[in-house]
């Protein structure tokens, strides 16, 4: 099976560890907070392996830097609403802790990528490339 170049980031691998435990705790929220934090929560940690993708997949490296700069802003998102559950104590401080610790993993591999980004030349040049699935050209 094909991998893609996104998959092969150690900065969305972690994404997507952060993603799922956001997954666990909010198991323990309480019901009335579903469409509320608990919403919200799921709805940040998924923008962020989101955008690590799809800013993988764009031609130049500003468009690039743009969707890892709305990741990394999807983490700092996160990392609010996992302050306020905290606060509330929907969450134990153990599980507070952990996830601090991830987000602040993924912020600090996110803002590397996306300096990296822009510190290189695009290596995709042709628009044809887009079309070879099986051999994409990254610059990361």
């Amino acid at each position: 099976m094909y991998q893609y170049a996104f998959e092969k980031l150690d900065v969305w691998q972690k994404a997507k560890i952060l993603t799922t435990l956001v997954y666990k705790i909010v198991k323990k929220y309480p019901n009335e907070e579903r469409f509320i934090l608990i919403s919200q929560s799921v709805r940040s940690a998924s923008s962020i392996t989101a955008n690590i993708a799809e800013g993988s997949a764009r031609i130049t490296a500003k468009d690039q830097a743009h969707f890892y700069t709305i990741a990394y802003s999807s983490t700092v998102e996160l990392l609010n609403h996992i302050i306020i559950a905290k606060e509330l104590n929907y969450i134990t401080n153990e599980d507070y802790l952990e996830s601090r610790e991830k987000i602040e993993q993924v912020t600090y591999g996110i803002n590397n990528l996306r300096k990296g980004t822009l510190a290189q030349p695009s290596q995709r040049s042709k628009p044809s490339q887009l079309s070879k699935p099986s051999k994409p050209s990254q610059p990361i």
